[in-house]
Parts: C-alpha cells; sequence; structure tokens
C-alpha cells in the first residue's frame, strides 16, 4: 500500500487537495471561504488530470525528427481538459466574487446563515 502510494504521490495529492475544498465547501459559513474551497478543489482535479495525462519517458506531440509513432508522445487531451478547466474556472470564480460582493451590500454579512434569516426577514416585511 505504501509503495503504491509513494508511486502516486500526484493522485494522493489530487485527493487530498480535493478533499480539503470539500471540507471547506461544506464546513464554511463564510461564502469567501467556500470559494477558496471551490478553487482548492478545481486545483486538486486539475493536479489530477494533469498526471493522468503525463506518461514518463515521452514527448509533447509536437513531430520532430520525423518521429511518427505514436508510442513516442504523451495523449494532449488532458493538457487541452486542464486549460479549458482553468478558464471555466476562473469565470466562475469571478461571477462568485461578484454575487458575494452584491450580497455583501445588501445584508451586511458574508455569513450564509445571516445573510438566509435577513432574506426571510425582509421577505416577510413585504
Amino acid at each position: 500500500m505504501l509503495e503504491t502510494l509513494l508511486v502516486n504521490y500526484e493522485e494522493a495529492a489530487a485527493i487530498i487537495l480535493f478533499g480539503i475544498g470539500l471540507t471547506m465547501m461544506l464546513f464554511h459559513r463564510n461564502l469567501i471561504k467556500k470559494l477558496i474551497g471551490m478553487n482548492i478543489m478545481d486545483t486538486g482535479v486539475f493536479l489530477f488530470l494533469a498526471s493522468m495525462g503525463y506518461i514518463s519517458g515521452r514527448k509533447a506531440p509536437i513531430i520532430t525528427d520525423g518521429v511518427m509513432s505514436v508510442d513516442a508522445y504523451i495523449n494532449p487531451v488532458p493538457a487541452g481538459l486542464v486549460l479549458t478547466g482553468i478558464v471555466v474556472s476562473v469565470s466562475v470564480t469571478a461571477v462568485m466574487l461578484s454575487l458575494t460582493v452584491r450580497l455583501y451590500r445588501r445584508y451586511h454579512t458574508l455569513n450564509l446563515d445571516d445573510v438566509y434569516i435577513l432574506s426571510r426577514h425582509q421577505s416577510e416585511d413585504r
């Protein structure tokens, strides 16, 4: 078991990062901490995809020296998925930060429980 963990340390680190992010998302009430947890989860997923796409001894899929064999190159799809995921993650983070700012301006708190209580009070007043 320990030998497998030492050989696959990238995957183990990715799972640990994902777990840290998931716990932050589940157990913190602060919206900024939830957003940080979501970004840590994203990082774990990107690390896992990148480590799965890498094959030791192979090169990037750029044909040089006339080598046309598929066995000489790594698969470029995981790297493309990681790049696409990073762009999506940055966009989602920007939207979530803007929504967090709007919530803070309206309720003057970032605690989700307080936001829920204040929103219920405002809807009852109307």
